[in-house]
């Protein structure tokens, strides 16, 4: 298992949410989308570096920038 960004994950790998870094703020703002430390996200599709991600049932477009702020454990499965 290795920690990387959300922007290196696989498409349809599930990964779990290590840590969230950058301000407080970006952090809030990436808690309230549901992007919380032990949680799972799974990369639906990326569009010119930005993603469409799984994340508590729901799916959210994140961009590139606040992708990389989100740190994950790959290689669950």
């Amino acid at each position: 298992m290795r920690k990387m960004p959300l922007t290196l994950a696989a498409i349809g790998e599930e990964s779990m949410i290590q840590r969230i870094g950058g301000k407080p703020e970006v952090r809030a703002h990436l808690e309230n989308l549901g992007f919380v430390s032990g949680g799972m996200v799974t990369v639906i599709s990326t569009m010119g570096g930005n993603l469409i991600v799984n994340v508590k049932e729901s799916r959210v477009a994140i961009s590139r920038e606040m992708a990389g702020k989100i740190m994950i454990r790959a290689g669950l499965r």
